[in-house]
């Protein structure tokens, strides 16, 4: 048996059952009211296995499952190397949102990340502590920021409405998923011009960790055929 890995509830499992059932695969929740219990018709061997999309990535990499849907940013962002665990098999073309860098609107002379890294320094030559910026994404978030050379900042964590962090003080700047910015502009905050750290969008991964069976390898060549991979 192949396991497969979808969302469990919301937008994204009903987009990801019409994405396989546009190609002749029926995927259904059991009638049992275990969330997890799913079926699949249209090919032989595949399980259906339902998931939180933040745990998917986490099955991937232990090999737990041997296929994932879930954000390509949740994949980048909890797998460290994710190239090495993970491999994208496609694009799915739904769930789509930028997870970027803002700043409050007020800021009129921040409009890039060198402007960043220079108001990051006047920040703390000012108030003595760094700039921080609020975000779920620290290691994405980290990584764009030192490849940018952005410097004298400070990640804090949110665990809640990331955009308010501003407006309640939390944090001087955000980084976060949107998808038409309006609650960011609601909130007094602009995306800086080349602040996109990754355009995230649904995504069918494979594993790379797992050993497969003779009769894994026959089930996902038949399951490539039948999705059109």
């Amino acid at each position: 048996m192949l396991k497969l890995g979808v969302p469990s509830k919301g937008r994204l499992m009903d987009k990801t059952f019409q994405w396989f059932g546009s190609r002749g695969i029926a995927l259904r929740k059991s009638g049992s009211e275990r969330e997890y219990a799913g079926e699949v018709e249209g090919v032989d061997g595949v399980e259906l296995v339902l998931l939180s999309a933040g745990e998917i990535p986490r099955e991937l990499a232990a090999g737990r499952i041997q296929l994932g849907v879930t954000g390509s940013d949740l994949v980048r962002e909890k797998l460290v190397n994710w190239e090495n665990v993970v491999r994208e098999m496609a694009p799915m073309g739904f769930g789509g949102a930028d997870l970027i860098i803002a700043v409050p609107q007020a800021w009129v002379d921040v409009d890039t990340l060198d402007d960043l890294d220079a108001a990051a320094a006047a920040f703390r030559a000012r108030h003595g502590h760094r700039l921080r910026i609020a975000t779920k994404y620290h290691r994405l978030v980290r990584d764009f920021l030192r490849q940018a050379g952005v410097a004298d900042y400070a990640l804090v964590d949110s665990q809640g409405a990331t955009e308010g962090t501003v407006k309640n003080e939390t944090a001087e700047a955000i980084a976060d998923i949107t998808s038409t910015g309006e609650t960011l502009r609601a909130n007094g905050l602009k995306v800086l011009s080349d602040g996109l750290i990754h355009a995230s969008q649904a995504t069918l991964f494979r594993t790379s960790r797992a050993e497969w069976t003779g009769e894994q390898r026959q089930i996902w060549k038949a399951l490539e055929r039948q999705l059109g991979l």
